[in-house]
């Protein structure tokens, strides 16, 4: 249920709302906006049932929420998209924002000149796994610690605010020491005792799509991280498994105006693992902003051919740069700037 206040609320009347509302055994969660102000009420709205809440000063309508992801859905915020900072930059406002880097951090050097190019390019974020999910037990599967420690240093290099995966519970605080922003891969999205750590934590979260999960399914992996206190959850769609084999995955860039109509959350792609390929990035990447996306995650490696992992999808330092120049196009025609 959210309770929409009248504009001229005080903030006493607030308190006043969230103490009958809690009293009632709900919890609250309180969303300022320029033009609105809403009272989310999170808990069995049966509880309200006695509770004369329009009669209460400084309410002006109360409405159910429906859907079973309470704080993710879009009438829960007071403004049609949370802005999520991470650094100086912010998902969901009036720019594009693009991470990049490699698949795995292999080493200093690399992440060095990787860092370099992809700033110089325009790049808002690093992007580089030190935990590694493959599937093969056999695989590379990250530097751990050291990778971090490497992002750190690139980010003292560059400016660069650092996105990296954590996939168990019990590295969520190592990696969170570390990293302006925690990614959660496809594999994890459903890792509900990892979903509720992250949510623990005061660090921007990049949830990725699972490969075989719906759109819902997503928003309640987004809840659970959100149900914890962390509302700083930015999505991402990567593409999904289906009877198609042309392409490392489908990539369903449906998911992304309508997410953006069902939720407040920012919204991103990740046009590198939805294709698989070099040659798909850059449409793949022009598509997703026209059909509003808030930004990109792409893997760009110094070497792709020597890439300990996703090399056919990595882009060159030129490759990466020219999409950078062809995004701006896109993201101007949709209202946004890189």
């Amino acid at each position: 249920m959210i309770i929409v206040a009248r504009k001229n609320i005080t903030a006493d009347q607030i308190d006043y709302i969230r103490e009958r509302v809690e009293a009632a055994g709900l919890r609250t969660h309180i969303s300022i906006g320029e033009t609105r102000t809403i009272i989310g009420c999170i808990g069995d709205e049966a509880r309200l049932a006695g509770v004369p809440l329009l009669s209460i000063p400084g309410v002006y309508s109360v409405h159910p929420v429906m859907r079973p992801y309470k704080l993710a859905a879009r009438d829960f915020s007071a403004d049609p998209t949370t802005v999520v900072r991470v650094g100086d930059h912010g998902f969901g406002g009036t720019k594009c924002l693009v991470a990049a880097g490699p698949c795995s951090v292999e080493g200093s050097g690399m992440m060095s000149k990787t860092g370099r190019a992809v700033a110089a390019s325009g790049a808002s974020l690093l992007r580089g796994g030190a935990f590694k999910p493959r599937t093969s037990p056999y695989s590379f599967d990250g530097l751990k610690e050291q990778g971090l420690k490497i992002l750190a240093r690139i980010r003292s290099e560059t400016g660069l605010p650092i996105v990296t995966e954590v996939m168990d519970p019990r590295d969520a605080e190592l990696v969170a020491s570390y990293a302006d922003m925690l990614q959660i891969g496809a594999r994890n999205m459903q890792n509900f005792a990892l979903l509720r750590e992250v949510g623990q934590l005061q660090r921007p979260v990049l949830l990725k799509r699972g490969m075989s999960a719906t759109l819902k399914d997503l928003l309640l992996a987004a809840e659970y991280v959100m149900s914890r206190g962390n509302m700083q959850v930015v999505l991402c769609e990567r593409g999904i498994r289906t009877f198609g084999a042309e392409t490392r995955n489908t990539f369903d860039l449906a998911a992304v105006p309508w997410l953006k109509k069902e939720t407040h959350l920012p919204v991103i792609a990740d046009p590198s693992h939805a294709g698989g390929r070099r040659d798909l990035v850059a449409p793949l990447s022009y598509a997703a902003l026209a059909a509003g996306a808030d930004g990109l995650i792409v893997e760009v490696h110094p070497d792709p051919e020597t890439a300990l992992s996703d090399g056919d999808q990595s882009l060159t330092f030129t490759g990466f740069d020219d999409l950078m120049r062809g995004l701006a196009v896109f993201a101007e025609a949709a209202g946004r700037s890189l």
